[in-house]
């Protein structure tokens, strides 16, 4: 378990291990950075599961024909990494680098109140799923909600107030 820099941090998931690679217990890494390589641009990650994280110091990374690869102190052999298949792997929110004003991270629209165009709770933004059509935003209020998240659906977000509000309505 690791300490973050502020109370208020948390970690942002990068991506995940998908599998190992060769016989020195490289691992294959599903990116969730845009552009994927992103991910290799930190040197130690935070690995494991929400409340059980644990860092890990990266050797060294490529990406490759085959996708992102990375070599982790401590994982010798393709046994040792095949135990880490499906952990993932974030960094301390404090640890992005800074956004420009009006722009935000995923991560820092999960858990703010939802609202329709007409001022109608919707829930609270639970997660994103990446999905063959495009990114979705799930609401979880009196009902589940799947919202495409592209631009003609954001209509404000206030991070201060912890609010986003969409072209959507209750009973869709």
């Amino acid at each position: 378990m690791t300490t973050p820099a502020s109370a208020s941090d948390r970690i942002v998931v990068l991506g995940k291990i998908a599998g190992t690679f060769g016989v020195k217990g490289w691992i294959k890494i599903k990116s969730y950075t845009d552009p994927v390589e992103n991910i290799l641009g930190y040197g130690i990650w935070q690995m494991g599961r929400p409340g059980h994280w644990a860092p890990v110091k990266i050797e060294e990374g490529r990406v490759t024909d085959k996708g992102v690869l990375a070599k982790l102190e401590g994982l010798e052999s393709p046994e040792e990494a095949r135990l880490k298949v499906g952990l993932e792997l974030g960094v301390w929110r404090s640890e992005l680098p800074p956004l420009a004003p009006g722009e935000y991270y995923l991560s820092d629209l999960e858990g703010i109140e939802a609202m329709s165009f007409s001022g109608e709770r919707l829930g609270l933004v639970d997660n994103f799923q990446s999905t063959p059509g495009g990114t979705v935003m799930v609401i979880r209020g009196e009902q589940e909600h799947w919202v495409p998240f592209v631009k003609e659906r954001i209509l404000k977000v206030d991070l201060d107030a912890r609010s986003i509000v969409i072209d959507w309505a209750a009973d869709w």
